[in-house]
């Protein structure tokens, strides 16, 4: 706020009446007067409306009444009170600025009128009506002055309370928008996604049932891909869950939380279910990362899920797969390299996934960055993922620098 603004405001009434005591001492000092000093009368009227104006600095009518009260005996007392007069208008003005209820203003104005009208008793008509009009200057001004600063803030006040107001009604209105949302995508997801995750997991679960005599590795794929899509309903039908009543977590980081106990034990199922699919998995798994936080540590799970699935995807079932995650001054470094040498199994869908760009956005709004890029014997997925204070206070920087390519001669499929 601006000196002049602070001058005003109802924080600072002890230097308002600071300056206004100091000013009062210069006019008595340094201002010619019709003797050539000022009288000791003068200067006691004068010390007492300085006291009264600091001691009563917080109290507007105590101060109005008592300052009224010496001016009152000093017309009758000495030539020049314009001291007391000064500080029974200032008084006025404070209580104009302060007051809570518009009577107290009236109130006070009446007292200051009767009391400046005091001087003019038993003067001439004409000395009366210079009085009178002399109120305009002493009661007039401190009035009008008041009523302006008064009305100002009352304007500033109203402006707080309505951006306070709009900013409330805007974030209403984003969170009825965001539930929206979220009911349509949980109807997608329940209606079409849920509903055909369901199927599968019935029809794989029948055809286990009914084909007795399968070879063990068939049956084992079977059980495998059972396993996995009961995984995956779970998973939908808590999202499902989650989206139709988001109050029930613990903000979005519910969605993308895991117990860090759970970490190693849940890579590791990965691995296996890679190493399933015919990929040679080898793991180097630092031990702390069984002490990450939550949402660090399912980042780690679904980058690792991610870029396995595109291992057995693209460099094919019989590659070999490098995964490396480790703990080094609290910041987690993964990386996933294979060497490309595998065949892609037949039927495997070529393009059009996201699977890359998840990985970038979810590396991101941790204050990582995902670098993506095939090496001289295959491809190689890695990034930094900061220390819990180094995400928060870095913003997310980096991209993916481009998709993953296939070698020289062979179509080119995109991530998943």
């Amino acid at each position: 706020m601006s000196w002049p603004g602070r001058l005003f405001d109802m924080r600072d009434t002890l230097v308002r009446m600071v300056l206004l005591d100091l000013s009062g001492l210069c006019y008595l000092l340094f201002v010619p007067h019709s003797t050539s000093t000022p009288t000791t009368t003068q200067w006691i009227f004068a010390v007492l409306a300085f006291t009264v104006a600091l001691a009563a600095h917080r109290r507007p009518v105590v101060n109005l009444v008592a300052q009224a009260a010496l001016l009152t005996v000093a017309i009758s007392l000495v030539d020049d009170f314009t001291i007391n007069q000064v500080g029974a208008s200032w008084a006025l003005l404070e209580i104009t600025m302060r007051a809570r209820r518009p009577r107290s203003i009236w109130l006070s104005t009446a007292l200051l009128v009767v009391v400046d009208l005091t001087d003019s008793v038993g003067d001439p008509a004409g000395r009366v009506v210079s009085g009178v009009v002399g109120l305009a200057l002493e009661v007039g001004v401190p009035v009008l002055l008041g009523l302006v600063i008064r009305t100002n803030r009352e304007l500033s006040r109203q402006a707080v309370e309505r951006a306070v107001a709009e900013q409330r009604q805007h974030a209403s209105e984003s969170r009825a928008a965001r539930a929206d949302e979220r009911s349509a995508i949980a109807r997608e997801l329940h209606d079409v996604v849920a509903h055909h995750v369901a199927s599968m997991v019935l029809r794989v679960g029948v055809a286990r049932h009914v084909l007795t005599d399968l070879d063990p590795r068939v049956g084992e794929v079977f059980d495998d891909v059972h396993g996995t899509g009961t995984a995956a309903l779970a998973e939908l039908r808590r999202l499902v869950a989650v989206l139709r009543n988001p109050d029930g977590v613990r903000g979005d980081a519910a969605l993308t939380a895991i117990e860090p106990s759970a970490l190693p034990a849940a890579i590791g199922a990965s691995i296996d279910r890679a190493r399933q699919a015919g990929v040679t998995v080898e793991a180097d798994l630092d031990p702390a990362i069984g002490s990450l936080d939550a949402v660090r540590g399912m980042a780690v799970l679904r980058l690792t899920q991610e870029a396995l699935t595109n291992v057995a995807k693209h460099a094919g079932t019989s590659a070999l797969a490098h995964l490396v995650v480790a703990v080094r001054d609290g910041a987690v470094h993964w990386e996933v390299t294979d060497n490309g040498r595998g065949g892609v199994p037949a039927g495997v869908p070529a393009g059009g996934g996201h699977g890359i760009t998840g990985m970038r956005e979810r590396v991101e709004v941790l204050g990582g960055r995902l670098e993506a890029g095939p090496t001289d014997a295959g491809w190689r997925v890695r990034t930094v993922l900061p220390a819990v204070a180094a995400a928060s206070a870095d913003a997310p920087v980096g991209s993916v620098p481009r998709e993953r390519e296939a070698p020289a001669g062979s179509p080119a499929p995109e991530p998943a």
